[in-house]
C-alpha cells in the first residue's frame, strides 16, 4: 500500500520514486509531530507509513521528546514545523511547484483508494485543530 501511494505521488508529480517516498516521509513526520488526525488515519490505513515518518524524522533530527512535541504544537511551534518541512522538502530536491503538487497527490490517492477525505492542503494535514472524527471513509463526507 505504501508503495502504491509513493508510485501515485511519483506519477502525478513527476518525481522519481525514491524522492517521492522521501517527500512523503517528510510530510508524514511533520503531520505526526502536530498530532494530526490525518496522520493517524494514514498510519492506521497504510502499513509502513508510521515507520516512514519515523525514519524521516530521524534523518532530519526532529525532536522526539514529549515536551519538545508539546512545544511544536504551539502556534510558534507549528510555524517552525511547517518551515522545517518546507526546508527539508527543498533539500530533497523539490521546488515550489513540486511541493504544491505533493499534498493534492496524497489527497487524491487517500480519497480514491481508501475513501479518506480531508488531506487536500497543508492546513488540513499539519495545522488542523480538528478532531480525529473529521476524517471520513465516506467519500461524500469531507472535513471542514
Amino acid at each position: 500500500m505504501l508503495d502504491d501511494l509513493t508510485a501515485h505521488i511519483a506519477k502525478t508529480s513527476g518525481l522519481a520514486d525514491p524522492i517521492a517516498k522521501q517527500a512523503l516521509g517528510i510530510v508524514l513526520n511533520a503531520a505526526e509531530r502536530q498530532e494530526s488526525p490525518f496522520a493517524e488515519a494514514m498510519f492506521k490505513t497504510i502499513p509502513g507509513a508510521r515507520d516512514l515518518a519515523d525514519e524521516a524524522g530521524a534523518d532530519l533530527g526532529a525532536p522526539t521528546g514529549i515536551i519538545a512535541r508539546m512545544i511544536e504544537q504551539t502556534p510558534g511551534g507549528k510555524q517552525l514545523v511547517a518551515r522545517d518541512m518546507i526546508t527539508a522538502l527543498q533539500a530533497a530536491g523539490l521546488d515550489h511547484k513540486d511541493i504544491g503538487a505533493l499534498l493534492p497527490a496524497i489527497a487524491t490517492h487517500m480519497e480514491d483508494v481508501h475513501g479518506l477525505t480531508g488531506f487536500g492542503h497543508l492546513g488540513d494535514l499539519i495545522g488542523s485543530d480538528l478532531d480525529a472524527g473529521t476524517v471520513s471513509k465516506d467519500p461524500d463526507t469531507r472535513a471542514a
